[in-house]
């Protein structure tokens, strides 16, 4: 959702909460000029005197919405975090060590870190310049790198991490919670804990050590890889071997009732849960198990080495959010709830957006998820939610109708909007339109085929219209298309 905030299902819409943001660290008029000189040339001396060939990288992929996130230049493999953190003072230590392929000859290349005070930065072991632009960290090795080359930086930084205001007025990157934190990052939030390359397109494995004051822990994605504690303080350790992009990452750092399980498939569940949450939470988890296997009857294999969630109090955070493998809730979930982020496990997290125009693939997708299960569990048909929405009674909140109309699914008009009703709703209407021309069966095979191709990668709305057409070559998407997907105000219903 962006998710989710809240779900941001229009029926689950989020609350919000205003912090003052943290002042960051302003950029001197030197830095400014020798960043100016690395980013005018293509090639030039180097502290050694040598010369350093290639071109920078571009600070920035040209999303359409957030045109400077992530970069140019390079993909990165692989992420290894090593952080300390202390709730008292709000103090992160970090060093991030990023495994990359040079895309291009590179003579320099950005990362995202938005605040935070970089100490050192190195390229494969040896020391490198580095400059500050706001969210751009430029970093200049002192050799050229060629294109197709591995290569690793590490950068150590430090400093009170800060929380990211969205455009919708959100808010993501780092949370302080009553007893200790918790990050979120979608859409750019990630930036805020750790340099890397912050767009959707290039997904990572990661790897995550955690420092904290003994008796708090730290949960994450992935698997746990071991716990310590020297003193007073514990180390805790996560290791994600499936591709996630830096959005689906989190952190929460606190007190929480911890249970392991499995499902009756063998897949292993790790619930994290705040005590404050844990008798009201206690009956939905319980169904984790339940609906996740009814997610691999619905849209097949189940995309990642296992499941869980981590629940926060009312308030933490102001939406629900499906980070990868273990979705984060601000307080107990509904069923509803539960199956929507479970959802996304397929939709978003395994299949995940070129950009963030892409978004009603991951809302959509995971609303008409919500429609399924209501369907097949004694609640309304995927029929009658839809005509509801069509008529204009589905929605409690004034305006919602409205709304609903207000832009076509895949081109929301800018980033205030990529969580929007009509991205979520609109975007089920368009898949329900698609299940009425093709039938049940061809329907549930889509559903499945369309999570399998783009399995760990990443798709477009072009991908997907494109998929649709090949898997069903006599029937007409145009009018769906034409008037649902992309269409300007509410369609004609025949």
């Amino acid at each position: 959702m962006r998710p989710h905030r809240l779900h941001r299902s229009p029926r689950l819409r989020r609350s919000r909460r205003h912090r003052p943001p943290t002042a960051t660290t302003a950029t001197s008029a030197a830095s400014l000029a020798l960043l100016t000189v690395v980013t005018a040339v293509t090639a030039t001396a180097c502290g050694g005197g040598g010369v350093v060939g290639g071109a920078p990288g571009t600070s920035g992929v040209r999303d359409p919405y957030f045109p400077k996130a992530g970069n140019g230049g390079y993909d990165v493999t692989h992420y290894a975090l090593d952080l300390a953190y202390d709730p008292g003072t709000h103090h992160l230590t970090g060093t991030a060590t990023l495994t990359a392929r040079a895309t291009r000859d590179l003579s320099a290349l950005n990362l995202d870190l938005k605040g935070l005070d970089v100490g050192k930065v190195t390229v494969d072991g040896v020391s490198a310049r580095r400059y500050r632009d706001g969210q751009e960290l430029t970093v200049r090795p002192r050799e050229g790198i060629d294109r197709g080359a591995r290569f690793r930086v590490t950068v150590r930084y430090s400093g009170t991490p800060v929380t990211v205001t969205d455009p919708d007025g959100s808010e993501e990157g780092w949370l302080r919670t009553a007893d200790g934190a918790l990050a979120l990052g979608q859409p750019t939030g990630s930036m805020a804990w750790f340099p890397g390359n912050h767009h959707p397109s290039d997904k990572a494995t990661y790897t995550l050590a955690v420092t904290v004051p003994k008796g708090l822990r730290a949960v994450s994605n992935g698997e746990p890889a071991g716990e310590e504690t020297k003193g007073d303080r514990t180390t805790y350790r996560w290791r994600t071997t499936e591709p996630m992009a830096s959005y689906l990452a989190t952190l929460a750092l606190g007190r929480y009732d911890v249970e392991r399980t499995t499902t009756a498939g063998g897949l292993p569940v790790y619930t994290a849960v705040d005590p404050d949450q844990a008798k009201a939470s206690r009956a939905v988890l319980a169904r984790l198990g339940e609906v996740v296997e009814w997610g691999e009857r619905t849209f097949g294999p189940y995309p990642f080495s296992s499941t869980g969630a981590i629940v926060e109090r009312p308030g933490d955070a102001g939406y629900a959010l499906e980070t990868q493998n273990r979705p984060v809730f601000p307080g107990a979930p509904s069923t509803e709830l539960l199956v929507h982020e479970i959802a996304h496990q397929w939709y978003g997290d395994s299949v995940t957006p070129k950009t963030w125009r892409d978004m009603w693939l991951n809302e959509g997708f995971a609303t008409y998820a919500t429609w399924l299960w209501e369907e097949e569990h004694g609640g309304d048909t995927a029929q009658r939610t839809f005509d509801a929405l069509y008529a204009g009674t589905y929605f409690d909140e004034a305006g919602s109708d409205e709304e609903l109309w207000s832009f076509p699914p895949a081109r929301p008009p800018d980033a205030a909007h990529i969580s929007g009703v009509p991205v979520y709703q609109r975007g089920a209407m368009v898949l329900h339109k698609i299940r009425q021309t093709v039938g049940d069966g061809p329907f549930r095979a889509l559903l499945k085929g369309w999570a399998e191709k783009y399995r760990h990668g990443n798709a477009d709305t072009d991908d997907f219209t494109a998929y649709v057409e090949e898997s069903a070559p006599r029937k007409d998407f145009g009018g769906i298309w034409a008037d649902w997907l992309y269409g300007e105000g509410k369609p004609r219903r025949p």
